[in-house]
């Protein structure tokens, strides 16, 4: 098994490093773990804004393509997955998607999901660690990534997590089969990062070399 915070809506200071932390495959034995985790995500930052009727299933959603664990010892304190979108199928705005935005028609677009970190395991850096550990996953294979987060003002550590480390704000959307706890209409802030590069292909047909992005890349998007 190949070893190497939270929730978009939860707090991300993340500032120090855990030392211990390992990243790995999510097993179906690490799903008991991961809903007691969940649970104190949700008491402390409602997230998911609503308890899933079917835990389990919430988790492995028959979208799911490829799930990890965040351990500090032998005990789970974070968890992320990517999924298939099935935004296209039902979302109104799916032609000016995340997908269509930056991918070519070509490349295959997985979404970041299910993103939480255990209470306890916060400053850390353990969200980063996780959402690095999925973007290097999705450029070993070739694939875009894509992610959405509530558009609330306890979502602004997170947005600055995921700014300053390359993804780019694509669009803003209101749902309209999906309500606050309270009744209200969710705002959703969507997100996108193609981190493998299309290389210049020389006339001899070898790939030229590429720089690494600088903050004004970044800040423009590229």
């Amino acid at each position: 098994m190949k070893s190497v915070r939270v929730h978009p809506e939860g707090l991300l200071n993340d500032d120090d490093q855990m030392d211990d932390l390992s990243i790995r495959d999510r097993t179906p034995a690490d799903l008991r773990s991961c809903i007691s985790v969940l649970a104190d995500v949700h008491r402390l930052d409602r997230y998911p804004l609503h308890w899933p009727a079917d835990p389990h299933q919430w988790l492995s959603p028959d979208n799911t393509r490829h799930a990890w664990v965040a351990e500090r010892g032998s005990t789970v304190v974070g968890h992320i997955a990517v999924h298939h979108p099935v935004a296209a199928a039902t979302d109104p705005v799916s032609a000016t998607s995340p997908a269509s935005l930056t991918s070519p028609a070509t490349t295959p677009v997985v979404e970041v999901s299910r993103l939480f970190v255990a209470p306890t395991a916060r400053r850390h850096n353990t969200a980063a660690r996780l959402l690095h550990h999925a973007r290097q996953w999705a450029t070993e294979h070739q694939l875009d990534l894509t992610l959405e987060i509530v558009d609330d003002p306890r979502s602004a550590a997170a947005i600055a997590l995921y700014e300053r480390t390359g993804w780019r704000h694509t669009h803003t959307t209101t749902t309209t089969t999906w309500t606050s706890p309270e009744g209200h209409p969710v705002r959703l802030r969507r997100y996108a990062l193609r981190d493998h590069r299309t290389r210049d292909v020389g006339a001899a047909g070898r790939s030229a070399p590429q720089r690494e992005r600088g903050p004004a890349d970044r800040a423009a998007g590229r």
